[in-house]
Formats: C-alpha cells, structure tokens, sequence
C-alpha cells in the first residue's frame, strides 16, 4: 500500500501516524503531486493533521529521550531528496520500536546514516545563505534578497535574519521554488508569502528601475572596493569555488559581471 499527502512536513508525519493507527502495510509515502499510478498498487491520501503529526513528534522525543529529533527530522525532510520520505518512515519505525535508545545516533545503520548525511548537507545550506544572501532596496523602502537553493532551506534561514535586521523591513525570495519569507519590522513577524506569475518573473531579475537609486550607487562603491582589494597574483580559483560555489554568484553583488 502507499499513502500520499499533500506535500507538507506535518502532512508526511500525518501519514505516519495513520501508519500505526491503522496498522497498514505501508511501504511508500510519496506527495501527491508526486505521486504517479502503479501496476498492482493502491494509493490512499491522508490529510493533514497537525494533532497528528505533533504526536508522532511526541512518540519519538519520548521513545529517544532526544528533544531535538524533531528538529532533525524536519532539516532531513527539507532537502527535498526523492528518497527522504521513505528514509523518515523506516527512521520512525526503527525509533518507536526502541526506548531509550537514540537512533538518530546509530551511524552504523545505513539508512539512518544517509539521514544524518542529509543533515549535515542542509546544515552547509544554512550556512551558505547567511553568508550569501545580499539584500538590494527598492524604492518603497523594502530589502529583498534573491536565492535559489538546492535544498527548501528558506523555512530554517528565518530567525538567523530576524534577529539580524529587526529594524527593517525585508524579503527573501527562493526563485526555484517560488515563495518568499516577509519581515514585517512594525509587527515583529516573518511570513511566507507567494507572488503571481508576473510579480515572480519581475522579481527573478531586479533590474535598475526596480532599485533606489542610492542602491545602485552602493553597488557600484562595493564593486569598485571588491576590485581595489583584490589582489591578481594571489588568486586561487579551485579554492575560492569552494567556499563560494559558482551556483551562488548571479546573487552576489561583488561578483556582477564575472
């Protein structure tokens, strides 16, 4: 049997726990959007439930004795990997079959292992946007940065520039997957927000007319101090793409034109 859901962290933790419910012989999890029809299989959609889906969190903090299994759940699910889902369901049954016992730390088992690769992978993500995210203002005041990641980690970058920028309000929009996360600085809050085909394709390359005019002038200062500091004859290419993957560089602003 395989369950679908509707694509969210809570709808997959959802379908778990109709797992156990249930008592079904589950051996796929896929989102429905994903999800294409199969000889000889049968798929059943589970809606989501947030009830449900914080008390398998519940289960698995109290069968590992681990508070951050959630956490680590939910980074590895982020990834958006083809395999993570069924990774998750065969960590969740491998967990609740235990007590006291920490799975998540089992790097002998295979699966947990590619797991906790998948972590440490997001992990590197999360890292990279605080240093690589460059904000540009437009002219009603907003900041708003441009990213494109491999992995969906927008939703984990949040609070890093909340409490960064309190004092102003900005925007940072993951084009490949086409949402934003707005701060709003008079209320306090960040939330997600999506944009209609045209403000989307408007917002995938800000163009001049689309900045304040001081921010221009500022690009081009920082440009000009980016060259002066450089140095020729100590440049080393191979290096340098390692801590700045060329992926990353159509958002930088030291780097317009290479």
């Amino acid at each position: 049997m395989i369950f679908t859901y509707d694509g969210s962290f809570s709808g997959l933790l959802s379908a778990i726990f109709e797992v156990y419910r249930l008592k079904a012989d589950v051996v796929d999890i896929v989102a429905e959007d994903r999800y294409q029809e199969q000889l000889f299989s049968t798929a059943t959609y589970v809606a989501t439930d947030p009830q449900h889906a914080s008390r398998v969190i519940k289960g698995l903090k109290e069968r590992s004795g681990n508070e951050k299994i959630g956490a680590f759940l939910r980074h590895t699910y982020l990834t958006e990997q083809p395999e993570v889902e069924r990774l998750i369901l065969y960590f969740v049954r491998r967990q609740m079959a235990v007590r006291g016992l920490d799975v998540s730390q089992d790097a002998s088992d295979d699966n947990v292992r590619r797991l906790l690769r998948l972590k440490q992978q997001m992990g590197r993500e999360i890292h990279r946007m605080h240093a690589f995210v460059r904000f540009q203002q437009t002219p009603d005041g907003m900041y708003v940065g441009l990213i494109n990641p491999d992995f969906n980690c927008l939703p984990l970058i949040g609070d890093h520039f909340a409490a960064r920028y309190p004092a102003m309000e900005w925007m940072i929009y993951d084009t490949r997957r086409h949402y934003g996360l707005h701060w709003n600085q008079d209320t306090k809050r960040a939330e997600f927000i999506t944009l209609d085909s045209g403000q989307d394709g408007q917002l995938r390359s800000l163009s001049e007319e689309m900045l304040d005019v001081r921010e221009t002038d500022y690009q081009q200062l920082w440009q000009t101090y980016f060259k002066a500091v450089d140095i020729p004859e100590r440049k080393n290419l191979k290096l340098h793409l390692q801590h700045v993957p060329k992926r990353y560089w159509k958002y930088l602003t030291e780097k317009t034109g290479d």
